[in-house]
Protein backbone atom coordinates (compact mmCIF):
# COMPACT_ATOMS: atom_id res chain seq x y z
CA UNK A 1 0.00 0.00 0.00
CA UNK A 2 1.06 3.19 -1.08
CA UNK A 3 -0.15 6.46 0.79
CA UNK A 4 -3.81 5.45 2.22
CA UNK A 5 -5.66 3.23 4.46
CA UNK A 6 -9.09 2.53 2.04
CA UNK A 7 -11.64 0.06 3.87
CA UNK A 8 -15.11 -1.51 2.63
CA UNK A 9 -16.82 -4.20 3.16
CA UNK A 10 -17.48 -7.15 1.31
CA UNK A 11 -20.81 -8.91 1.47
CA UNK A 12 -21.80 -11.98 -0.93
CA UNK A 13 -25.48 -11.90 -1.58
CA UNK A 14 -27.62 -15.25 -3.40
CA UNK A 15 -30.78 -15.55 -4.52
CA UNK A 16 -32.90 -17.03 -7.52
CA UNK A 17 -30.33 -19.27 -8.90
CA UNK A 18 -27.75 -15.99 -9.13
CA UNK A 19 -25.10 -13.99 -7.07
CA UNK A 20 -24.28 -10.95 -6.54
CA UNK A 21 -21.82 -8.58 -4.76
CA UNK A 22 -22.46 -4.87 -3.55
CA UNK A 23 -19.39 -2.76 -1.73
CA UNK A 24 -18.58 0.35 -0.73
CA UNK A 25 -15.20 1.52 -0.20
CA UNK A 26 -13.92 5.03 0.99
CA UNK A 27 -10.06 6.03 1.08
CA UNK A 28 -7.94 8.66 3.51
CA UNK A 29 -4.95 9.21 3.69
CA UNK A 30 -2.34 8.41 6.60
CA UNK A 31 -1.02 11.51 8.47
CA UNK A 32 0.12 12.07 11.90
CA UNK A 33 -2.91 13.60 13.39
CA UNK A 34 -5.58 12.81 11.22
CA UNK A 35 -8.10 9.82 11.25
CA UNK A 36 -9.12 7.44 8.58
CA UNK A 37 -12.75 5.93 8.57
CA UNK A 38 -15.22 3.97 6.40
CA UNK A 39 -18.33 2.74 6.15
CA UNK A 40 -20.24 0.87 4.11
CA UNK A 41 -24.05 -1.00 4.28
CA UNK A 42 -25.35 -4.33 2.49
CA UNK A 43 -28.52 -6.65 2.81
CA UNK A 44 -28.79 -9.84 1.95
CA UNK A 45 -31.75 -12.11 1.26
CA UNK A 46 -33.06 -15.47 3.53
CA UNK A 47 -29.68 -17.27 4.85
CA UNK A 48 -28.21 -19.21 1.16
CA UNK A 49 -25.48 -20.14 0.35
CA UNK A 50 -23.18 -19.20 -2.22
CA UNK A 51 -20.30 -21.51 -3.46
CA UNK A 52 -16.93 -19.37 -4.94
CA UNK A 53 -15.87 -20.16 -8.62
CA UNK A 54 -12.94 -22.67 -9.24
CA UNK A 55 -9.55 -20.63 -8.60
CA UNK A 56 -7.42 -19.71 -11.36
CA UNK A 57 -3.30 -20.87 -11.22
CA UNK A 58 -1.43 -19.25 -8.34
CA UNK A 59 1.54 -19.82 -9.70
CA UNK A 60 2.92 -20.13 -5.93
CA UNK A 61 4.44 -24.06 -6.05
CA UNK A 62 7.77 -23.27 -6.67
CA UNK A 63 10.74 -23.39 -3.75
CA UNK A 64 11.87 -20.27 -1.62
CA UNK A 65 15.04 -18.60 -2.02
CA UNK A 66 17.87 -20.01 -0.75
CA UNK A 67 20.29 -17.89 -1.45
CA UNK A 68 20.26 -13.93 -1.73
CA UNK A 69 18.68 -12.30 -4.78
CA UNK A 70 18.97 -8.77 -5.81
CA UNK A 71 21.37 -6.07 -5.00
CA UNK A 72 21.72 -2.60 -3.85
CA UNK A 73 20.97 -0.21 -6.53
CA UNK A 74 23.91 2.98 -6.83
CA UNK A 75 22.51 4.43 -10.06
CA UNK A 76 18.96 3.46 -9.69
CA UNK A 77 16.00 3.50 -11.94
CA UNK A 78 11.96 3.28 -11.19
CA UNK A 79 10.34 0.40 -12.11
CA UNK A 80 9.26 2.39 -15.49
CA UNK A 81 13.00 2.33 -16.73
CA UNK A 82 13.63 6.20 -15.49
CA UNK A 83 16.72 7.43 -14.00
CA UNK A 84 16.24 8.71 -10.59
CA UNK A 85 17.94 11.73 -8.97
CA UNK A 86 19.75 11.52 -5.76
CA UNK A 87 21.18 15.12 -5.40
CA UNK A 88 18.06 16.19 -4.66
CA UNK A 89 16.60 19.68 -2.76
CA UNK A 90 13.31 19.91 0.06
CA UNK A 91 11.59 20.81 -3.14
CA UNK A 92 12.92 18.09 -5.56
CA UNK A 93 12.27 15.31 -3.14
CA UNK A 94 8.82 16.24 -2.38
CA UNK A 95 7.86 16.29 -5.96
CA UNK A 96 9.50 13.36 -7.32
CA UNK A 97 8.36 10.66 -4.42
CA UNK A 98 12.00 9.14 -4.25
CA UNK A 99 14.24 9.44 -0.54
CA UNK A 100 17.12 7.48 -0.06
CA UNK A 101 18.04 6.11 3.56
CA UNK A 102 21.41 5.72 4.93
CA UNK A 103 21.84 2.12 6.77
CA UNK A 104 24.37 2.35 9.18
CA UNK A 105 27.52 0.36 10.03
CA UNK A 106 27.06 -2.73 11.51
CA UNK A 107 23.26 -3.26 11.14
CA UNK A 108 22.37 -6.70 12.16
CA UNK A 109 24.41 -5.99 15.47
CA UNK A 110 22.35 -4.93 18.58
CA UNK A 111 24.47 -1.72 18.60
CA UNK A 112 23.72 -1.12 14.47
CA UNK A 113 19.52 -1.71 15.33
CA UNK A 114 20.61 1.21 18.63
CA UNK A 115 21.76 3.61 15.86
CA UNK A 116 19.01 5.48 14.14
CA UNK A 117 18.50 5.44 10.06
CA UNK A 118 18.66 8.62 8.31
CA UNK A 119 16.52 9.70 5.28
CA UNK A 120 18.21 11.83 3.13
CA UNK A 121 18.45 13.76 -0.46
CA UNK A 122 16.02 16.38 0.37
CA UNK A 123 13.15 13.88 2.40
CA UNK A 124 12.23 14.31 5.61
CA UNK A 125 10.34 12.66 8.75
CA UNK A 126 8.24 16.07 8.98
CA UNK A 127 7.09 14.92 5.36
CA UNK A 128 4.00 11.93 5.56
CA UNK A 129 4.43 11.11 2.33
CA UNK A 130 8.53 10.56 2.75
CA UNK A 131 9.06 8.84 5.91
CA UNK A 132 10.71 5.63 6.12
CA UNK A 133 10.44 2.88 8.88
CA UNK A 134 12.55 0.24 9.62
CA UNK A 135 11.25 -3.14 11.27
CA UNK A 136 13.56 -5.53 13.16
CA UNK A 137 12.20 -9.20 13.42
CA UNK A 138 15.18 -11.45 15.57
CA UNK A 139 14.94 -14.90 15.74
CA UNK A 140 17.26 -17.33 18.05
CA UNK A 141 18.83 -21.08 18.04
CA UNK A 142 16.34 -21.80 20.07
CA UNK A 143 13.34 -20.55 18.29
CA UNK A 144 12.82 -16.95 20.66
CA UNK A 145 11.44 -14.10 18.66
CA UNK A 146 11.27 -10.63 19.07
CA UNK A 147 10.54 -7.47 17.31
CA UNK A 148 12.55 -4.31 17.28
CA UNK A 149 11.94 -1.17 15.95
CA UNK A 150 15.09 1.07 14.94
CA UNK A 151 15.05 4.50 14.49
CA UNK A 152 14.83 6.90 11.21
CA UNK A 153 15.72 10.14 11.38
CA UNK A 154 15.80 12.75 9.60
CA UNK A 155 19.56 13.12 8.01
CA UNK A 156 21.10 16.42 9.83
CA UNK A 157 19.28 15.66 12.98
CA UNK A 158 19.27 13.86 15.55
CA UNK A 159 17.36 11.26 17.97
CA UNK A 160 14.59 12.98 20.01
CA UNK A 161 15.17 10.21 22.47
CA UNK A 162 18.35 7.86 22.45
CA UNK A 163 17.37 4.60 21.37
CA UNK A 164 18.28 1.67 23.61
CA UNK A 165 19.72 -1.63 22.13
CA UNK A 166 18.07 -4.62 22.06
CA UNK A 167 19.66 -7.98 23.36
CA UNK A 168 20.36 -10.75 20.41
CA UNK A 169 21.53 -14.32 21.32
CA UNK A 170 24.67 -16.01 19.59
CA UNK A 171 23.78 -17.48 16.50
CA UNK A 172 20.44 -15.48 15.97
CA UNK A 173 19.34 -14.14 12.52
CA UNK A 174 18.20 -10.45 12.25
CA UNK A 175 15.71 -9.61 9.34
CA UNK A 176 15.08 -5.59 8.25
CA UNK A 177 11.99 -4.88 6.42
CA UNK A 178 12.15 -1.29 5.92
CA UNK A 179 9.13 0.46 5.14
CA UNK A 180 8.09 3.83 2.94
CA UNK A 181 5.23 6.46 2.57
CA UNK A 182 7.03 7.77 -1.28
CA UNK A 183 7.19 5.85 -4.14
CA UNK A 184 10.97 4.93 -4.54
CA UNK A 185 13.51 4.12 -1.77
CA UNK A 186 17.30 3.55 -2.61
CA UNK A 187 19.06 2.10 0.51
CA UNK A 188 22.88 3.88 0.49
CA UNK A 189 26.02 3.86 2.81
CA UNK A 190 28.55 0.81 3.36
CA UNK A 191 25.71 -0.71 5.77
CA UNK A 192 23.77 -1.96 2.90
CA UNK A 193 25.53 -4.17 1.86
CA UNK A 194 27.48 -5.15 5.16
CA UNK A 195 23.75 -6.07 6.56
CA UNK A 196 22.93 -8.02 2.89
CA UNK A 197 20.34 -5.91 2.25
CA UNK A 198 18.56 -5.97 -1.15
CA UNK A 199 16.04 -3.11 -2.96
CA UNK A 200 16.55 -3.89 -6.44
CA UNK A 201 17.31 -6.22 -9.50
CA UNK A 202 20.59 -4.41 -10.61
CA UNK A 203 19.51 -0.67 -10.52
CA UNK A 204 15.81 -1.14 -10.80
CA UNK A 205 14.70 -0.30 -7.38
CA UNK A 206 11.67 -2.08 -6.03
CA UNK A 207 9.61 0.81 -5.19
CA UNK A 208 8.95 1.41 -1.98
CA UNK A 209 10.13 -2.49 -1.03
CA UNK A 210 13.57 -3.34 0.49
CA UNK A 211 14.91 -5.59 2.97
CA UNK A 212 18.25 -6.78 4.95
CA UNK A 213 19.58 -10.40 5.94
CA UNK A 214 15.62 -11.64 4.63
CA UNK A 215 16.87 -14.86 2.87
CA UNK A 216 19.13 -15.89 6.51
CA UNK A 217 16.49 -15.67 8.46
CA UNK A 218 13.90 -17.59 6.60
CA UNK A 219 16.18 -20.04 6.31
CA UNK A 220 16.33 -20.46 10.11
CA UNK A 221 12.86 -19.79 10.55
CA UNK A 222 12.24 -22.39 8.13
CA UNK A 223 14.18 -25.26 9.47
CA UNK A 224 13.31 -24.54 13.20
CA UNK A 225 9.55 -24.89 12.19
CA UNK A 226 10.38 -27.93 10.19
CA UNK A 227 12.45 -29.23 13.48
CA UNK A 228 9.69 -28.00 15.93
CA UNK A 229 11.94 -25.62 17.80
CA UNK A 230 9.75 -22.96 15.89
CA UNK A 231 5.67 -22.96 16.70
CA UNK A 232 3.42 -20.66 14.04
CA UNK A 233 0.05 -20.15 16.01
CA UNK A 234 -2.53 -21.83 14.19
CA UNK A 235 -4.55 -19.30 12.23
CA UNK A 236 -7.75 -19.39 14.06
CA UNK A 237 -11.33 -19.12 12.37
CA UNK A 238 -12.69 -16.11 11.75
CA UNK A 239 -16.26 -14.91 12.53
CA UNK A 240 -17.86 -16.09 9.77
CA UNK A 241 -16.56 -19.53 10.26
CA UNK A 242 -13.90 -19.46 7.50
CA UNK A 243 -10.17 -19.54 8.20
CA UNK A 244 -8.68 -15.91 9.93
CA UNK A 245 -7.00 -13.86 6.78
CA UNK A 246 -3.66 -13.54 6.26
CA UNK A 247 -1.32 -11.47 4.13
CA UNK A 248 -1.69 -14.28 1.16
CA UNK A 249 -4.72 -14.71 1.22
CA UNK A 250 -6.85 -13.40 -1.65
CA UNK A 251 -9.50 -11.38 0.70
CA UNK A 252 -6.82 -9.34 1.88
CA UNK A 253 -4.69 -8.66 -0.57
CA UNK A 254 -4.08 -5.78 -3.32
CA UNK A 255 -2.77 -4.44 -6.62
CA UNK A 256 0.40 -4.13 -4.31
CA UNK A 257 0.70 -6.87 -1.62
CA UNK A 258 3.31 -7.99 0.36
CA UNK A 259 4.93 -4.49 1.19
CA UNK A 260 5.24 -2.06 4.07
CA UNK A 261 5.93 -2.49 8.09
CA UNK A 262 3.84 -2.13 11.17
CA UNK A 263 6.54 0.12 12.97
CA UNK A 264 5.78 3.22 14.19
CA UNK A 265 7.71 6.49 15.31
CA UNK A 266 7.16 9.58 17.64
CA UNK A 267 6.91 12.84 16.05
CA UNK A 268 7.86 16.04 17.64
CA UNK A 269 6.89 19.73 16.95
CA UNK A 270 10.34 20.14 16.04
CA UNK A 271 10.45 17.77 13.58
CA UNK A 272 12.82 15.15 15.66
CA UNK A 273 11.57 11.52 15.93
CA UNK A 274 11.43 9.03 18.77
CA UNK A 275 10.95 5.36 18.78
CA UNK A 276 7.04 4.32 19.90
CA UNK A 277 7.10 3.26 23.46
CA UNK A 278 5.43 4.84 26.44
CA UNK A 279 8.51 6.42 28.29
CA UNK A 280 9.25 8.26 24.73
CA UNK A 281 5.46 9.51 24.73
CA UNK A 282 5.54 10.45 28.25
CA UNK A 283 8.57 12.55 28.47
CA UNK A 284 7.92 14.00 24.64
CA UNK A 285 5.09 16.23 25.37
CA UNK A 286 3.08 16.99 22.30
CA UNK A 287 4.80 14.21 20.18
CA UNK A 288 2.70 12.00 17.86
CA UNK A 289 2.91 8.72 16.36
CA UNK A 290 3.56 8.36 12.47
CA UNK A 291 2.60 5.08 10.83
CA UNK A 292 3.65 3.40 7.52
CA UNK A 293 1.00 3.05 5.08
CA UNK A 294 0.78 -0.79 5.07
CA UNK A 295 -0.83 -3.78 4.41
CA UNK A 296 0.55 -5.34 7.23
CA UNK A 297 -0.65 -2.48 9.50
CA UNK A 298 -4.21 -3.04 7.78
CA UNK A 299 -4.08 -6.48 8.30
CA UNK A 300 -3.04 -6.93 11.95
CA UNK A 301 -5.04 -3.37 13.62
CA UNK A 302 -8.31 -3.95 10.82
CA UNK A 303 -8.80 -6.96 9.10
CA UNK A 304 -7.69 -9.49 11.82
CA UNK A 305 -9.26 -7.92 14.64
CA UNK A 306 -12.60 -6.74 12.83
CA UNK A 307 -12.91 -11.14 12.70
CA UNK A 308 -12.66 -12.22 15.46
CA UNK A 309 -9.03 -12.65 14.72
CA UNK A 310 -5.64 -12.18 16.33
CA UNK A 311 -2.23 -11.61 14.92
CA UNK A 312 1.16 -13.29 15.43
CA UNK A 313 3.04 -11.47 17.85
CA UNK A 314 6.44 -11.09 20.11
CA UNK A 315 7.89 -9.61 22.73
CA UNK A 316 8.87 -5.93 21.44
CA UNK A 317 12.28 -5.20 22.87
CA UNK A 318 11.76 -1.78 21.92
CA UNK A 319 9.00 -1.00 24.46
CA UNK A 320 9.85 -4.30 27.00
CA UNK A 321 6.10 -4.38 28.16
CA UNK A 322 4.94 -4.88 24.81
CA UNK A 323 4.32 -7.37 22.44
CA UNK A 324 4.14 -6.58 18.35
CA UNK A 325 3.32 -7.90 14.74
CA UNK A 326 5.80 -7.46 12.13
CA UNK A 327 5.67 -8.26 8.44
CA UNK A 328 8.57 -11.42 9.11
CA UNK A 329 6.12 -12.75 11.53
CA UNK A 330 2.63 -12.57 9.20
CA UNK A 331 4.84 -14.31 6.18
CA UNK A 332 5.75 -17.07 8.46
CA UNK A 333 2.03 -17.31 9.72
CA UNK A 334 0.84 -17.03 6.28
CA UNK A 335 3.23 -19.12 4.99
CA UNK A 336 2.31 -21.65 8.34
CA UNK A 337 -0.93 -21.24 7.81
CA UNK A 338 -1.56 -21.01 4.19
CA UNK A 339 -5.18 -20.25 2.81
CA UNK A 340 -7.24 -23.63 1.65
CA UNK A 341 -7.02 -22.67 -1.97
CA UNK A 342 -5.52 -19.48 -3.69
CA UNK A 343 -2.17 -18.58 -2.80
CA UNK A 344 -1.73 -15.07 -3.32
CA UNK A 345 1.97 -14.14 -3.75
CA UNK A 346 3.50 -11.10 -4.92
CA UNK A 347 3.00 -10.99 -9.03
CA UNK A 348 4.65 -10.07 -12.23
CA UNK A 349 2.39 -7.09 -12.67
CA UNK A 350 2.81 -5.27 -9.20
CA UNK A 351 3.96 -2.10 -10.34
CA UNK A 352 6.99 -2.29 -8.13
CA UNK A 353 8.05 -5.61 -10.04
CA UNK A 354 8.32 -3.88 -13.90
CA UNK A 355 11.69 -3.25 -15.14
CA UNK A 356 11.31 -1.22 -18.19
CA UNK A 357 7.77 -1.13 -18.31
CA UNK A 358 7.65 -4.75 -18.51
CA UNK A 359 6.96 -7.85 -16.60
CA UNK A 360 9.72 -9.43 -15.06
CA UNK A 361 10.17 -12.72 -13.16
CA UNK A 362 13.74 -12.25 -12.37
CA UNK A 363 12.72 -8.76 -10.49
CA UNK A 364 9.22 -10.88 -8.86
CA UNK A 365 11.49 -13.24 -7.65
CA UNK A 366 14.11 -10.77 -5.90
CA UNK A 367 10.64 -9.51 -4.26
CA UNK A 368 9.42 -12.65 -3.20
CA UNK A 369 12.72 -13.71 -1.66
CA UNK A 370 12.34 -10.86 0.85
CA UNK A 371 9.39 -12.03 1.84
CA UNK A 372 9.91 -15.84 1.81
CA UNK A 373 7.59 -16.68 -1.19
CA UNK A 374 7.91 -19.45 -3.58
CA UNK A 375 10.12 -18.26 -6.35
CA UNK A 376 8.25 -18.78 -9.97
CA UNK A 377 10.19 -20.96 -12.71
CA UNK A 378 12.17 -19.61 -15.22
CA UNK A 379 9.87 -20.68 -18.45
CA UNK A 380 7.09 -19.30 -16.98
CA UNK A 381 4.31 -17.36 -18.85
CA UNK A 382 4.50 -13.95 -17.12
CA UNK A 383 0.87 -12.97 -18.95
CA UNK A 384 -0.63 -15.96 -17.60
CA UNK A 385 0.63 -15.24 -14.17
CA UNK A 386 -0.58 -11.60 -14.16
CA UNK A 387 -4.12 -12.34 -15.75
CA UNK A 388 -4.64 -15.62 -12.93
CA UNK A 389 -3.56 -13.31 -10.52
CA UNK A 390 -6.56 -10.68 -11.65
CA UNK A 391 -8.59 -13.01 -11.64
CA UNK A 392 -7.98 -15.07 -8.19
CA UNK A 393 -8.99 -11.27 -7.07
CA UNK A 394 -12.14 -11.08 -8.38
CA UNK A 395 -13.06 -14.39 -7.61
CA UNK A 396 -12.48 -14.19 -4.27
CA UNK A 397 -12.75 -10.65 -2.95
CA UNK A 398 -16.10 -10.66 -5.16
CA UNK A 399 -17.42 -13.59 -3.22
CA UNK A 400 -16.12 -12.46 0.05
CA UNK A 401 -14.40 -15.46 -0.17
CA UNK A 402 -11.17 -16.89 0.81
CA UNK A 403 -11.65 -20.59 0.42
CA UNK A 404 -13.58 -22.54 -2.47
CA UNK A 405 -16.24 -22.97 0.19
CA UNK A 406 -19.69 -21.44 0.96
CA UNK A 407 -20.59 -18.51 3.00
CA UNK A 408 -23.97 -17.79 4.34
CA UNK A 409 -25.57 -14.59 5.50
CA UNK A 410 -28.10 -14.37 7.93
CA UNK A 411 -30.62 -11.79 6.07
CA UNK A 412 -30.08 -8.89 8.48
CA UNK A 413 -29.00 -5.64 6.95
CA UNK A 414 -25.72 -4.98 8.14
CA UNK A 415 -23.90 -1.10 8.81
CA UNK A 416 -20.67 -1.27 9.87
CA UNK A 417 -18.83 2.40 10.53
CA UNK A 418 -15.03 1.46 11.15
CA UNK A 419 -12.78 4.59 12.46
CA UNK A 420 -9.10 3.99 12.91
CA UNK A 421 -7.79 6.79 15.29
CA UNK A 422 -3.66 7.32 13.96
CA UNK A 423 -2.81 8.94 17.70
CA UNK A 424 -3.84 5.28 19.89
CA UNK A 425 -3.76 3.25 16.69
CA UNK A 426 -6.88 1.40 17.83
CA UNK A 427 -10.18 0.86 15.86
CA UNK A 428 -14.09 1.59 16.53
CA UNK A 429 -16.61 -0.57 14.93
CA UNK A 430 -20.41 0.86 15.38
CA UNK A 431 -22.33 -0.60 15.13
CA UNK A 432 -21.32 -3.83 16.64
CA UNK A 433 -21.80 -6.21 13.57
CA UNK A 434 -25.00 -9.07 14.02
CA UNK A 435 -23.61 -10.71 10.52
CA UNK A 436 -20.33 -12.01 9.86
CA UNK A 437 -18.36 -9.75 7.56
CA UNK A 438 -15.39 -9.54 5.92
CA UNK A 439 -13.29 -6.38 5.06
CA UNK A 440 -11.66 -5.48 2.04
CA UNK A 441 -9.29 -2.44 1.26
CA UNK A 442 -10.26 -2.11 -2.95
CA UNK A 443 -7.31 -0.23 -4.61
CA UNK A 444 -6.68 3.36 -4.92
CA UNK A 445 -3.25 3.89 -7.10
CA UNK A 446 -4.89 3.07 -9.79
CA UNK A 447 -2.85 0.04 -10.76
CA UNK A 448 -6.02 -1.74 -11.42
CA UNK A 449 -9.73 -1.87 -11.24
CA UNK A 450 -11.29 -3.11 -8.54
CA UNK A 451 -14.87 -4.75 -9.18
CA UNK A 452 -17.47 -3.23 -6.92
CA UNK A 453 -15.10 -0.18 -6.73
CA UNK A 454 -15.67 1.17 -10.27
CA UNK A 455 -17.65 -1.62 -11.91
CA UNK A 456 -15.04 -2.58 -13.86
CA UNK A 457 -13.21 -6.11 -14.20
CA UNK A 458 -9.49 -6.30 -13.08
CA UNK A 459 -8.67 -9.23 -15.12
CA UNK A 460 -8.33 -8.00 -18.42
CA UNK A 461 -6.34 -5.12 -16.73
Amino acid sequence: MALGLTLGVVLATSGNGTSSIKQSALGATATPTASASAAAAATSPAATATTAPLLAGSFANGRVANQQLGDVATVPVDGQGNALNLNQDAAMAAASGTCTLIVPPNALSAAGLATPWQLSDGCAMTNAAEQAFVEATILSPGGQVTVYNPLVITAGTTAAATPVAPTIAPGSQVVLDIGFNGTNLALTGSGARQARCVDALGQSLIGQVSACNAVNFYKLANALIANGTLVIPPAGTSLDGQQCLNTRNFGTVDQDQSDNVITAYLLTGNGTTAQNTAANAAALAGSMPIINGSDDKLLDAFLLAANGCTAFTAPDTTDPNGTAGSQALNELSARFNAPMAGLAVVPVNDPMTLVAAAFSVAKTNVYRSLVDQPLLMGNVNPTMVAADYCQNLVNCQNFGLTNPATVTLDGNAVAIAVTYNLNNQTAVFTPAATTPHRFHRGGGNGKRNQTGKDGQNPAGA
